[in-house]
């Protein structure tokens, strides 16, 4: 599900925002949740103090406090991954606005051809894009891990390190068999105790391993080969 910020100090602009939004939403088949704010700072405070989720922000750039501009700065470290949609009367902070890898800049007085469209194309790429994800917290905010980036995850002690595709193993202060509860996913089986498999990237069981698309080799106990090797065959002959 989306989950969607809208964030104007204009309470006729936000009621009329968040109701043609959650109308997009159910145009394009999608499922969400639109909050309002008036207040930039509320926001700003959900975010990087509560650690609230968004996916998506339709920001008004002229507000009190904090302005939208302001606001997109201070929360990207916590939302790295955050489209934002920015409205203004003044063109002069489109250049800003992309600096800061904004995903759409509307003008206020080109808002009724441009604010539908920016909206709809944002809301069908959020869809197209979150397919299944595994939501941690990491560095004091949120981070969504596509299941199709996830290679293994790993024990170590009472934590578990996900290793992805992209880089570095994340770590989560949740146990190996929590994660994986949580997942819930027939991807996503054990080859030994402390360590479970995203099937989708295995290339073959040889020798008493696993071998990942990645060239990595990992070892699959006696106990689990079987099982492991009747769970592959089983998801290969289904999704291949």
């Amino acid at each position: 599900m989306l989950r969607i910020a809208i964030c104007d100090d204009d309470e006729a602009a936000v009621c009329a925002h968040r109701k043609a939004v959650e109308d997009c939403l159910g145009q394009c088949g999608s499922a969400g949740e639109v909050v309002a704010y008036t207040h930039s700072d509320n926001l700003l405070y959900d975010i990087t103090q509560d650690h609230f989720f968004y996916d998506l922000l339709l920001l008004d750039i002229e507000m009190p406090g904090s302005s939208g501009m302001e606001l997109a700065q201070k929360i990207r470290p916590f939302l790295p991954q955050v489209k934002i949609i920015f409205i203004t009367s003044h063109v002069e902070y489109a250049i800003d606005a992309f600096e800061l890898s904004i995903f759409r800049y509307v003008p206020k007085q080109e808002m009724d051809r441009r604010l539908p469209a920016a909206r709809r194309d944002a809301i069908h790429l959020l869809s197209l894009e979150e397919g299944k994800t595994y939501t941690i917290r990491t560095n004091s905010r949120l981070e969504k891990i596509p299941w199709k980036d996830i290679l293994y995850l790993e024990r170590e002690g009472k934590n578990t390190s996900i290793v992805t595709a992209q880089g570095s193993p994340a770590k989560v202060r949740k146990s190996l068999q929590q994660v994986y509860e949580e997942l819930d996913g027939e991807e996503f089986i054990y080859i030994d105790r402390g360590c479970i498999v995203n099937m989708i990237h295995i290339m073959q069981v040889k020798e008493g391993t696993v071998v990942l698309k990645n060239g990595a080799v990992l070892p699959v106990s006696r106990s689990h080969l079987q099982q492991v090797k009747e769970q592959i065959n089983r998801y290969w002959g289904e999704h291949i």
